[in-house]
């Protein structure tokens, strides 16, 4: 849609006080009718109850769910409300209309007093919802009229969205870049200045091992499977991965963490030293260095040995990393938990306190348990949970994502949040139990070979665009285009800027198709 369509009908786009102002003029001399809904795409039953609508008066108003309101599905709405709103304007036979700031229409039904306020007849066929009932008290007290539009056929948005998906997610990133004033130009001039940003990151490390097999038989008498080892490769995982991000980003980084004096130990301190990353590598005698072995057979993982002490460290132990948080210079540090030992709900309160009020502080619970808590991290710049984490954090299994965020700024006062939703993208909040800020961004998976290792890469470029730009929006898609891109690879692998820009230059090719 041209920009010159679009303005030919921005003018019917109205705020309450301008809708007060109009009615003030047209008093005495026409009838008003509102009508009010989500509009998250709109059906022959929409246009047939608004064309019923304008036949019962000489102007008609429509006024749009905002999309903080919206809870009937959890990655709903769609299409954002600018864009309904104008969708809306478009008909001719709607005069004005307005995104509604409240959760329900009853407080503009008060202050525009309309003649008449329409709503659909399938609101009358099981019994008056107590919403309606509300409304029509509203609308009855200052002597205006309810009105319903006749029903014969019947269509459902909701039902439209669940059967088939429209395809908008181009469209709602390019009015939120635009909004922001942001452009693929500005997301890759981003990327490549974030060196010499100082980091510190602490948090607990492991050593991920893909031990690869052929599968040879099993044994008839137990469910015992024979395979035949071929070959195996080590990552740096955890805090650690996280730690190789940030200085593949070109940050000057510092690693804090606990390792066991044992291979592995050995294996970490000569990754980090060939990656120039500083190590403060804490030994302690009685425990491991955390690894996970994925035993894979034929391509399919059949088995998950960990060596691991997830006992809490000790008082020794733990000093001596607040020690080196307090000693370490940086502009961010991050908290990477695991909860194998550095992190509890003790341990965080002491380690943060350690902190310099100064400093840019960005936290992430990666957990698939119950014993993990994001909720443990108060008064962070960022923290980056994923949907299964929060509900954990929060004992909580039913809340919509939109109030489970609410719960999460009142139990941590988060001052940004990207909450990650696995395939739907993330959701992003920042100072607001409103969601005057609230947002969401796509997937920008291509394909899908491994997720492991995802979460790290984006809380590395989440942190550092965030403490960069101060744009929690910019720092949402460029978290997410990189952990698309460690998505994309096999195995949990740092991700270079090179790819993510080449990533974002691919999105930039598909706007243009999208727009041409």
């Amino acid at each position: 849609m041209s920009l010159d369509l679009q303005d030919k009908y921005k003018y019917k786009i109205k705020n309450i006080s301008e809708l007060k102002k109009i009615k003030k003029k047209l008093l005495g001399k026409k009838k008003m009718i509102l009508c009010h809904g989500v509009f998250d795409v709109v059906h022959p039953g929409h246009i047939r109850h608004l064309i019923y609508a304008k036949t019962k008066a000489d102007i008609l108003i429509v006024s749009v769910t905002a999309d903080k309101f919206i809870k009937k599905g959890v990655y709903r709405p769609h299409i954002p409300e600018e864009l309904r709103a104008l969708n809306i304007a478009a008909f001719e036979m709607v005069d004005y209309v307005m995104v509604d700031k409240n959760e329900t229409p009853i407080a503009n039904i008060n202050f525009l007093k309309p003649d008449f306020f329409a709503k659909g007849f399938e609101y009358t066929s099981k019994g008056l919802p107590k919403a309606t009932i509300q409304e029509s008290k509203a609308v009855e007290s200052y002597g205006g009229k309810m009105i319903f539009t006749p029903g014969d056929v019947v269509y459902s948005s909701s039902n439209f969205l669940s059967n088939f998906l429209p395809k908008l997610q181009m469209e709602k990133l390019l009015l939120l870049m635009e909004r922001n004033n942001i452009n693929f130009k500005k997301l890759k001039d981003t990327v490549l200045n974030l060196s010499k940003i100082k980091v510190h990151i602490v948090g607990d490390i492991i050593i991920d091992i893909y031990t690869r097999t052929s599968l040879i038989g099993g044994q008839v008498k137990t469910p015992t499977i024979s395979v035949l080892y071929q070959n195996d490769d080590k990552y740096i995982g955890g805090a650690g991965i996280v730690a190789q991000h940030l200085n593949s980003a070109g940050a000057n980084v510092t690693f804090t963490s606990v390792l066991g004096d044992d291979d592995l130990k050995e294996l970490t301190l000569d990754h980090m030293k060939k990656s120039k990353i500083k190590m403060n590598s804490i030994i302690d005698k009685t425990r491991p260095t955390t690894s996970k072995n994925a035993i894979i057979a034929n391509g399919y993982r059949v088995l998950k040995v960990d060596n691991l002490d997830n006992q809490p460290i000790s008082k020794y132990i733990l000093d001596k990393i607040i020690k080196k948080i307090k000693s370490t210079t940086s502009d961010i540090i991050i908290f990477s938990d695991f909860r194998h030992g550095i992190f509890n709900s003790d341990s965080v309160k002491l380690l943060t306190n350690a902190i310099n009020k100064k400093t840019f502080k960005s936290a992430d619970s990666q957990v698939a348990t119950r014993w993990g808590n994001i909720a443990d991290f108060k008064k962070f710049d960022l923290i980056t949970p994923n949907e299964k984490e929060t509900r954990f954090a929060l004992a909580d299994q039913d809340s919509t994502i939109s109030e489970l965020t609410i719960k999460l700024k009142e139990a941590t006062n988060f001052k940004n949040l990207i909450l990650k939703l696995g395939e739907k993208g993330v959701f992003s909040v920042s100072n607001s139990n409103k969601f005057d800020h609230a947002f969401s961004i796509p997937s920008f998976v291509e394909n899908l070979i491994d997720p492991v290792g995802s979460g790290d890469a984006l809380l590395a470029y989440s942190s550092l665009v965030l403490y960069k730009t101060k744009s929690l929006v910019m720092a949402s898609i460029i978290g997410s285009i990189a952990a698309a891109c460690e998505c994309e690879k096999d195995g949990n692998i740092p991700i270079k800027i090179e790819e993510i820009v080449n990533k974002i230059n691919f999105l930039e090719k598909e706007a243009n198709f999208f727009n041409a």
